[in-house]
């Protein structure tokens, strides 16, 4: 393109030549720019999902997906099903989603609302990340708790100081509260 090409003599006089948009200003909102990504991961998570956990929308809002964690074999969640709510902002993913425990489990980065502990879903987040890598975050963080960085500290204490007391409660937890028929 030229100068002449985008300035010259229009009905209005001279200046810049305006061109319609290619696509519609909608298109341009970081709102249609997540959905987008959301629609390439949930695709992707669709054909090659992650081992031990799945995802989707709840309904038809993409922009509210529900997890499931299966309980790692190597540790007390083994043989839970752990549900969990994803909520993904406007500019995903540029910001990182929200993710919290529905199911009630028994974990030093894990509180009783839900709200879990982890880097990359505060101040380690990287638009770079999906959820699929999200999900295997939090699976691995089963395996391996931090109880340096815990968000319950009682738990954190027993997890230090008798480890194998903090596994009984874990796994009467996951019988109690994250039986694989959905009751909770």
């Amino acid at each position: 393109m030229n100068v002449g090409e985008v300035i010259g003599f229009h009905r209005t006089g001279w200046g810049p030549k305006v061109e319609p948009l290619s696509r519609p200003l909608a298109a341009l909102t970081p709102d249609f720019m997540a959905l987008r990504r959301i629609q390439k991961e949930l695709e992707d998570i669709t054909k090659d999902p992650p081992a031990g956990c799945s995802a989707g929308p709840v309904g038809t809002d993409l922009f509210h997906w529900e997890g499931v964690l299966f309980g790692p074999t190597e540790s007390p969640f083994a043989g839970g099903v752990f549900k969990l709510s994803v909520r993904f902002p406007s500019d995903y993913p540029f910001k990182q989603p929200h993710v919290q425990f529905l199911t009630k489990i028994y974990h030093p980065n894990i509180s009783a609302s839900g709200a879990i502990c982890l880097d990359i879903l505060k101040t380690q987040w990287s638009p770079a990340l999906t959820i699929s890598k999200v999900l295997l975050s939090i699976l691995s963080l089963l395996t391996d708790a931090n109880p340096n960085d815990p968000l319950v500290p009682d738990i954190a204490a027993q997890y230090k100081a008798d480890r194998a007391a903090y596994e009984i409660v874990a796994r009467e937890w996951t019988a109690l509260y994250a039986n694989s028929m959905g009751d909770e």
